[in-house]
């Protein structure tokens, strides 16, 4: 059995901020147990720029992004395993992996911190009908073929959903001189960032079906075409609006789900609608010395979003190791539980500690489009704080921080982010 101070699971953005910013705060023998052959989770196939815009003031490509947290990694001298595979983690935090040099590995940590991100849907969550041609990837398995392994997936190319590795890819398969014939969106509204639409489908002239899905698929050895058709408000196709797409190749990006089995092995509280773990202001779980940060607790849009959020999960699992050290940890019973309202599909954290020494940030998706809102957090009967919106969309994470003034006041038990003022925007 070896023993850690600080395991950290997961060698993507989160779980090397959550490493960086726990060795910078004291904690000695930290370990990064990643399971791909290099660290920076999705990052190093994402050669396009964007990145580090909030975080560094700087427009960076994926792996630019990357390589600057893997120096710091170098510089502090935290320990990283790759090829290696997390088995199991136990409530007592215990860690079993397994690598081809180390064979089975058990550790003992201290406190461990979460940081497996996410992955696609694939063609079998959506029991779409048809034959199983070749041609039907993921838009992040695509994504790897052009970007990292240099192969072109097809030439005349639909895409399902309007997520943003799928508008991203609409753009890479356009420059790489494929034809995009368009993106079918089942939703009426779009599903990534705004300024992926304008930059990868607008600029290319790529069209965005909104409403839209695909009800089969066509081809034997190779995919020969898709039909699409249009939608109801409950998302079942309507009779005659069918059409065949011709093409060779069919991308998905329908949606990203938080890698949560060993959470749920380790009896973590997983909450239903993020599909990631439960946690406090201080990115703790239901486990007291398991923290989760980044995609592993709910899809983040901006990857300088899921550093923050690593840092948080990081400093707080260092303060636990200390106040442990010293027999300090307490339970706090004055928790406050926060919950989505009207127009807000979830927010994150979940639960908030009326007396923590710091203001928190409540994030949070909308359900639709709105515009001319008002976000409000409200608790004892009375909104608490308000921010005003001109426009909401669900394919970007919104706002909103409360000081510890306003928690610390608080008598309910209980807050409640929802949206006032509420005005869909049409299609």
């Amino acid at each position: 059995m070896r023993e850690a101070d600080l395991v950290v699971i997961g060698g993507g953005p989160a779980g090397m901020a959550a490493a960086v910013e726990a060795a910078r705060n004291g904690v000695e023998k930290v370990i990064i147990l990643e399971r791909d052959h290099t660290l920076g989770g999705i990052l190093p196939q994402c050669i396009h720029n964007g990145f580090g815009l909030h975080l560094f003031g700087e427009e960076l490509t994926g792996p630019e992004y990357a390589d600057r947290f893997i120096k710091q990694v170098e510089e502090l001298n935290i320990d990283v395993k790759l090829n290696t595979m997390v088995l199991d983690i136990t409530q007592s935090r215990i860690v079993t992996a397994v690598n081809s040099q180390d064979g089975l590995i058990k550790i003992k940590a201290g406190a461990i911190v979460l940081a497996m991100g996410c992955r696609e849907r694939t063609r079998g969550a959506l029991n779409i009908p048809g034959t199983r041609p070749s041609g039907i990837y993921t838009a992040g398995t695509a994504q790897r073929l052009v970007n990292i392994e240099g192969y072109m997936p097809g030439k005349k190319v639909v895409i399902l959903g309007s997520g943003d590795i799928g508008l991203i890819m609409a753009r890479r398969m356009t420059l790489e001189g494929a034809q995009v014939k368009m993106v079918c969106e089942l939703m009426p509204y779009p599903g990534g960032l705004n300024r992926n639409i304008v930059q990868c489908l607008k600029d290319f002239d790529i069209p965005l079906r909104l409403g839209h899905t695909v009800v089969n698929i066509h081809g034997k050895a190779r995919l020969e075409g898709v039909t699409i058709a249009k939608v109801d408000e409950k998302g079942k196709a309507i009779a005659d609006t069918h059409e065949f797409v011709e093409c060779d190749t069919l991308l998905l990006s329908v949606g990203l789900i938080p890698e949560n089995e060993i959470s749920r092995d380790a009896s973590i509280t997983i909450d239903d609608v993020t599909a990631g773990p439960f946690v406090n202001e201080s990115a703790e779980t239901s486990v007291p010395g398991i923290f989760a940060c980044g995609n592993v607790v709910y899809v983040h849009d901006l990857v300088d979003n899921v550093t923050n959020n690593g840092y948080i999960a990081g400093r707080n699992a260092a303060r636990y190791l200390k106040e442990r050290a010293g027999d300090t940890v307490k339970a706090n019973a004055n928790i406050l539980q926060v919950r989505p309202g009207q127009g807000v599909r979830c927010v994150i954290p979940q639960l908030v500690h009326g007396n923590c020494p710091e203001d928190v940030t409540l994030s949070f998706r909308v359900d639709g489009i709105y515009r001319d809102v008002m976000i409000e957090a409200k608790a004892d009967n009375q909104v608490i704080k308000s921010v005003k919106k001109r426009i909401t969309t669900p394919g970007e994470m919104e706002s909103i921080t409360l000081s510890r003034e306003m928690l610390q006041s608080i008598e309910s038990g209980k807050i409640e982010v929802c949206l006032s003022s509420l005005e869909r925007k049409g299609d």
